[in-house]
């Protein structure tokens, strides 16, 4: 429970069945936020909206699921304003005090018919303590909700941290995730919240990939209710504080990747020796974005040469074959570039076969490194993206 904000979860019936679908919430005045917003040039109306209004001194987040109010042009802007100005109108808010989030089906339009009695339920049901509620309620194709809370102390005063966000396909962040809220009692300034975002941020929801699709709607956005101690970067204990806000986003971020569509295996793909840290994430990302690999994963084959053919072809300028180091858990596969003397099929298919499953890749070069955290490709993905809007 982070203090200064109220949360709702709520049916407004946008699937025509009974499940939480819509949710709000409200923060007391005084409070600071920040925002990070898909890079897709396709954005959704709600993402044009959410950034005019992160200007305007914003009090409530308003979130709907089923439709993503992208591709729908002017009127869908029509409509992400439209749902603002009536929360605003309930809650005795400006309009561009209000920053609309959609999750759903592209090209559908908002149904405000059903929206308008959802904001009305919303508020109604607005509590300290109803973020598992909201966290039910901004899922789509999920199976499980994506709760997290931590608590630092700072200055002797317990501090508190609170997010939730939802994905499952479409993963692919570049700069966010799908969705994701975190609230913090702290007091922050709005320009130094906006720079832990973004750091946090590209430590944790930019680390991740299920399918290599960058979402139209992607949005993450943390905000300070100022009831606890003022932090800064100067502050003698704000290390701490920034550590519990990514290590908040992260473990959200890797609750998305156990949650992949269809997902069987949580693969981290750890790539050190680089040139740069630039480097290695785009190795990393390579590997975690082959279909081959993924697949090879899902059916526990340890078939590693699609490794070494997705880190091959990764876009960076130099790459010494002869210096990587390939290793998966505790299974060396590739020493000097070439086959470890030490390795057998056996061990192969049994660490392939784990549930989590690390690779470490070693290249040798500099000190660059990066961490990305991706899953399997399996036959669930296919079948669950094929009856999407079914």
């Amino acid at each position: 429970m982070i203090r200064g904000v109220r949360v709702a979860g709520v049916s407004a019936n946008l699937y025509g069945k009974p499940r939480q679908d819509l949710a709000l919430f409200v923060f007391d005045e005084g409070v600071s936020m920040a925002g990070v917003f898909t890079l897709n040039a396709f954005c959704a109306a709600p993402v044009h909206v959410a950034r005019d209004h992160l200007v305007g001194a914003p009090r409530a987040w308003l979130v709907n699921t089923k439709s993503a109010n992208a591709g729908t042009g002017q009127l869908g802007m029509d409509d992400a304003v439209r749902c603002c100005a009536m929360a605003a109108d309930q809650l005795g808010l400006d309009v561009n005090q209000v920053l609309p989030f959609s999750t759903g089906v592209i090209g559908a339009r908002l149904p405000m018919d059903l929206i308008e009695p959802g904001i009305d339920a919303a508020v109604r049901a607005l509590g300290a303590d109803h973020w598992a509620d909201a966290a039910a309620a901004i899922l789509t194709t999920d199976t499980r909700p994506k709760h997290v809370t931590r608590t630092v102390t700072i200055d002797g005063e317990t501090v508190s941290i609170e997010g939730i966000s939802k994905g499952s396909g479409m993963i692919q962040p570049n700069m966010a995730t799908m969705l994701g809220f975190v609230a913090t009692d702290a007091r922050v300034g709005e320009g130094d919240l906006q720079q832990l975002l973004v750091d946090a941020t590209n430590l944790s929801f930019n680390r991740i990939t299920v399918d290599g699709d960058t979402s139209t709607n992607d949005a993450c956005v943390l905000a300070a209710t100022g009831y606890g101690p003022e932090l800064s970067p100067a502050h003698s204990e704000w290390s701490a504080f920034a550590d519990a806000v990514t290590d908040v986003m992260v473990e959200l971020a890797q609750a998305i990747v156990r949650d992949g569509e269809g997902a069987t295996k949580f693969v981290t793909i750890d790539v050190s020796g680089a040139q740069s840290d630039s480097d290695a994430h785009a190795i990393a990302k390579t590997v975690a974005h082959s279909p081959l690999v993924k697949t090879a994963l899902f059916a526990s084959d340890a078939n590693w040469g699609r490794l070494l053919a997705a880190i091959g072809r990764a876009p960076v300028d130099e790459l010494d074959v002869s210096q990587i180091q390939l290793r998966v858990g505790d299974v060396s596969l590739l020493k000097d570039g070439a086959v470890d003397p030490s390795y057998t099929e056996a061990d192969g298919a049994r660490v392939f076969a784990q549930t989590d499953i690390p690779i470490y890749i070693e290249l040798g070069q500099s000190d660059g490194r990066a961490c990305v955290w991706t899953c399997d490709l399996s036959h669930d993905y296919v079948s669950i993206n094929a009856d999407y809007r079914s």
